[in-house]
């Protein structure tokens, strides 16, 4: 939810989560306070955990906690649809408990363009599919950005292909506001994406599967350091991403 591969002119990540709450400002017609501890490169686990406590600590407490993780855990040799359950169930818990209401959103299925996308749709199908059934016996809300066909088209995703451009980030909030109850127009993927050649797949090994691969040796994950995009009540104004 940070927004990586959507990048706004001085360089912040957007995001659909922005986009979200943007456009839920614009339905409203009223700013809408939010909070983002989303940190690129988490796995599940502090994300249940840490961040989850971080949320259910804010004061005043949240209305509706969006619960998304799981894609850095299916690129680790230990991913494990059982311990995915456990903290997911972890979560739905914590926020009944708290009297917080807690929506699953799923991430997006890869373009086929992403060198691990095999291994990636065959453990997202099996993470999916466990989590809709969780969801189905608490009674939580899950939005399904996995089950969007049309979004692993190349021209939704950003130039690492492992993260959604602009126009994914936006068809992701279209779906998220549509699901939650404001009809919100999916945007058009825009002109088709160039053929690749030799050169230009070279230039992406290089500029990014080098340094991944580079990262996992060394295990160090890309957000080491980084601080939560917005840890206290952000004012977000409609409009400036709504679209």
């Amino acid at each position: 939810m940070e927004g990586l591969g959507d990048v706004e002119v001085g360089g912040a990540p957007v995001g659909w989560a922005d986009r979200a709450v943007a456009g839920l400002a614009d339905r409203l017609e009223e700013p809408v306070y939010y909070t983002n501890f989303a940190i690129r490169g988490r796995l599940l686990h502090p994300i249940a955990t840490e961040q989850l406590d971080a949320a259910l600590a804010l004061d005043p407490a949240p209305d509706l906690i969006v619960f998304n993780g799981g894609g850095n855990d299916m690129l680790r040799p230990t991913f494990s649809v059982d311990r995915m359950m456990r903290l997911t169930e972890l979560a739905i818990d914590r926020c009944r408990e708290a009297g917080v209401r807690l929506v699953f959103v799923t991430g997006a299925r890869p373009t086929p363009r992403l060198p691990l996308a095999r291994v990636m749709t065959v453990r997202g199908d099996a993470y999916m599919a466990a989590a809709l059934a969780v969801t189905q016996r608490t009674g939580n809300q899950i939005i399904s950005n996995w089950g969007d066909a049309d979004i692993a088209d190349a021209r939704y995703w950003s130039e690492d292909r492992l993260h959604l451009g602009p126009r994914g980030h936006a068809r992701v909030a279209a779906r998220v506001l549509t699901e939650l109850g404001y009809p919100t127009p999916l945007p058009e993927p825009g002109e088709p994406a160039p053929r690749p050649t030799m050169r230009s797949q070279a230039h992406y090994v290089r500029v990014h599967v080098m340094p991944f691969i580079g990262r996992r040796i060394a295990s160090r994950s890309s957000g080491r350091g980084r601080l939560p995009k917005y840890a206290t009540w952000h004012l977000m104004e409609g409009s400036t991403h709504a679209r």
